[in-house]
């Protein structure tokens, strides 16, 4: 089947290998970091984050001080990656273990599991593990003052967020302002696709921030040499195609649609039966695991686990029989709904197939993330998303699918994007397809270029001049991502464009700098709307507001900014077609790193070419150009100016041939 976009990786093996206390490349980063208070921790799917927070844990239990480990999932069945491990073996001091009844991942209300954690918390115990609800509960009842001197780790980190209203967030953001305890937060992607940020820019800055990305861990890899991502439009029904990407011989996970979306028949267990049908004869269901064995017409028994059951008995039968997967034929096709996408673990996944149009960027990244482990005999990983042919020109998807494909590199990389509209209309008698993803952080970057604004005068104290020279680019991305901008953005004509200018931005300003005065405040807002918002006037006054923020936001989606064309050809399927993607190997993705990184770099020519010489014995020593993501300010700073360079032969090179 072809690929939406083919990855290639180099193999080195790098991020597998061990140090002499049994840490892999990932978990050595993250540490090296173990004195810090509050760690927030970047890393894909599959990469190690469960087993860096034990050596953390561990570490603070043993030599910080600290009396308590708690562990937080997001579902039960994330739990199982916190199980006791042991890593004396390998060279650490001390095993991670953990008592069965500490282990709050298990059936059953909250009810009696609060009850468990109060005791946990008054008990000797070190180390619990329970669920994000059991946290919230648990903290409701108790407060702050029993986590004085423990460690919380948050696991899928990006649940909570700075809405007031985010149960899990009001449990950070109570902890940070007691500030007795110490947090690990781990994600593997720190943006919710929705417009909150995860946390409060003043919170967020009290985090020692350690980041892995895609490229790190997939191009470390012994056994994965690629991953492909694939956009397949069909018309009709998605059970009259689904075949034509379904191959029975990979180890797959099929999400199908959300009872609610356009997609569905709304028969969600007829949809479940109509796949097993497609794949051949059911034969039984085993009592014992709760899987179904279905005979394909090539005389393969196929082990099926059916996670879209809505008896709680049946669906945990299952999910214990998946929690227990030690050989690839224990099981070889998973139906899912809401499940098994985050935290999931089956190492030999090698296809995840998904139904219908995915709204949330985030929930794209995590599907990927089940079908990207390493593992022996799996050198390919396959992303698939089975969409109903929009009501559209093909050069108007191909696009909209190209920008898509620039967000998933970017997001790969742990950037934060905005990601990009994908509002289509399903043409008539087909499945209605009309949804849009949701807005993840912008990350905008100030332009190169300073522009002159009669009437504005120069900052009146050191402080203003200051937000204006380092925060100026994180200021301007508050501003666009506050949800009062946003609706805005998508009522020109509800609200009016002053109310944005003199009322909404400076409420974050005066949020987020509480020690500003008024007239500092007015300073910093004048700015930010001529940086961000506002263009300049034909007569050369004060500027105007630009009327159609949806344009003007527009030019902080980063990947619309990207110079990178990934459609190669446009090819049938079934009635409708497919769009196929140039090939991007390491190389290209690493570039394409290089190409966002470049567009925030702030750096003068002076700095950048006094660098130059630093940056040529740095790779002579090391064999390596410097890495962007290193935790050296100095390495991370000569990788800048590398790309502040490059960045700029490019344009030279553009601009001779256009002009």
């Amino acid at each position: 089947m072809p690929d939406f976009v083919n990855v290639t990786y180099g193999q080195t093996g790098e991020s597998l290998k061990q140090n002499d206390m049994g840490m892999r490349a990932m978990q050595a980063r993250v540490y090296s970091e173990r004195g810090s208070q509050y760690l927030l921790v970047k890393a894909p799917p599959a990469s190690g984050k469960s087993r860096a927070l034990m050596f953390i844990g561990l570490d603070k239990l043993e030599n910080q001080d600290i009396r308590k480990v708690i562990v937080a999932v997001p579902e039960r069945s994330i739990g199982a990656s916190f199980k006791p491990t042991n890593l004396t073996d390998h060279g650490f001091f001390r095993d991670w273990e953990v008592e069965d009844q500490w282990n709050l991942c298990t059936p059953g209300g909250d009810a009696g599991k609060v009850s468990k954690f109060q005791t946990f918390m008054e008990s000797e115990a070190e180390v619990l593990v329970c669920t994000h609800a059991t946290l919230r509960f648990a903290y409701e009842k108790i407060g702050a003052e029993p986590f004085a001197n423990s460690l919380l780790a948050v696991d899928e980190f990006h649940h909570a967020s700075a809405d007031a209203d985010n149960r899990l967030g009001e449990v950070v953001r109570g902890l940070l302002d007691d500030g007795r305890t110490h947090i690990v937060a781990m994600t593997g992607s720190y943006f919710r696709g929705d417009s909150l940020p995860v946390l409060r820019p003043e919170d967020e800055e009290k985090f020692t921030r350690v980041s892995y990305t895609y490229y790190e861990q997939l191009n470390g890899y012994t056994h994965l040499k690629t991953l492909g991502i694939g956009y397949h439009f069909y018309r009709g029904r998605y059970l009259d195609a689904i075949m034509e990407v379904l191959d029975p011989k990979k180890k797959t996970i099929i999400h199908i649609p959300n009872v609610n979306a356009a997609e569905s028949s709304k028969e969600k267990y007829d949809e479940v039966d109509r796949i097993l049908d497609h794949l051949g004869e059911v034969v039984e269901t085993d009592a014992e695991t709760g899987l179904h064995l279905v005979k394909h017409p090539s005389g393969k028994v196929l082990k099926v686990a059916d996670l879209v059951e809505d008896d709680a008995k049946t669906r945990d039968r299952v999910m214990e029989t998946l929690r227990n997967i030690s050989e690839p034929d224990d099981v070889d096709i998973i139906i899912a709904l809401g499940m098994a996408k985050e935290g999931f673990d089956w190492p030999f996944c090698e296809h995840a197939l998904t139904v219908g149009y995915r709204g949330s960027l985030t929930e794209i990244i995590q599907i990927i993330g089940r079908a990207t482990r390493d593992c022996p005999n799996k050198s390919h990983a396959q992303f698939t998303n089975l969409i109903a042919e929009p009501d559209a020109s093909a050069d108007s998807v191909a696009d909209a699918v190209n920008n898509m494909l620039k967000a998933i590199a970017a997001s790969l990389l742990m950037e934060q994007v905005l990601a990009p509209n994908f509002k289509f209309k399903s043409r008539p008698s087909d499945d209605d397809l009309e949804g849009h993803a949701g807005i993840v952080d912008i990350d905008y970057t100030q332009s190169e270029t300073t522009v002159a604004i009669k009437g504005f005068a120069e900052p009146s104290t050191p402080r203003v001049k200051q937000i204006l020279e380092s925060d100026l680019v994180e200021l301007t991305a508050s501003v666009m991502q506050d949800d009062r901008v946003l609706k805005a953005a998508m009522n020109p004509e509800e609200i009016a464009p002053e109310v944005v200018t003199q009322v909404f931005i400076p409420k974050v300003i005066e949020t987020k700098y509480p020690d500003l005065t008024e007239q500092e405040v007015e300073e910093v807002r004048q700015h930010v709307v001529a940086n961000a918002i506002f263009k300049t006037s034909s007569d050369g006054g004060l500027p105007e507001l630009n009327n159609n923020l949806i344009k003007m936001a527009g030019k902080f989606i980063k990947v619309q900014d990207l110079d990178i064309d990934l459609i190669d050809s446009i090819n049938p399927f079934q009635l409708a077609y497919e769009i196929m993607s140039k090939a991007v190997d390491a190389d290209v993705l690493k570039r394409i790193h290089g190409a966002i990184t470049a567009q925030r770099i702030q750096m003068s020519e002076e700095e950048a070419t006094t660098l130059y010489p630093r940056i040529k014995a740095f790779k002579e020593t090391h064999g390596r150009e410097p890495n962007l993501v290193a935790q050296d300010p100095m390495e991370k700073r000569m990788a800048e100016a590398l790309e502040w360079l490059r960045n700029k032969k490019r344009e030279r090179m553009h601009a001779q041939q256009t002009g």
